[in-house]
């Protein structure tokens, strides 16, 4: 015997919208309540600088590197990472002397720095870089 011809059963189903809902509801307090931070990124403004004409041209020491490290000191070939012969060099100049170092592009950051330390060593307190315009 069947007795439950008549009545048919429902299938369950799964309402979604409260569910979308509720999920809505938890992104929008996740995207209020975030801090964000930028750790890659790094503005840096460049000094912009107008220099006067100088009247009287101070004494300067040129010195100049090479990308394989061999330098110069006013014209004078001392080999490479003669520290030692940089720095009598250096200490031969007067103390007011103001040092250009004309370093290679790919000359090694050691370098530049030696020359930086025997400056200071030689009591030399006046640095510089020289530069040159990229060509067109």
């Amino acid at each position: 015997m069947n007795f439950r011809r008549g009545r048919h059963r429902d299938e369950p189903e799964i309402n979604l919208i409260p569910l979308i809902d509720v999920l809505l509801v938890i992104l929008i307090f996740l995207m209020v309540t975030t801090t964000y931070q930028h750790y890659a990124e790094m503005q840096i403004n460049l000094p912009v600088g107008q220099g006067d004409v100088v009247k009287e041209k101070p004494k300067a020491v040129d010195i100049g590197i090479r990308a394989d490290g061999r330098m110069t000191v006013n014209g004078a070939a001392l080999a490479a990472g003669d520290d030692k012969g940089l720095l009598s060099a250096l200490e031969a100049v007067p103390p007011d002397s103001e040092v250009v170092i004309n370093a290679d592009g790919k000359a090694t950051h050691q370098s530049v720095i030696s020359v930086m330390e025997a400056a200071r060593m030689a009591g030399l307190t006046r640095l510089t870089f020289s530069t040159q315009a990229p060509s067109p």
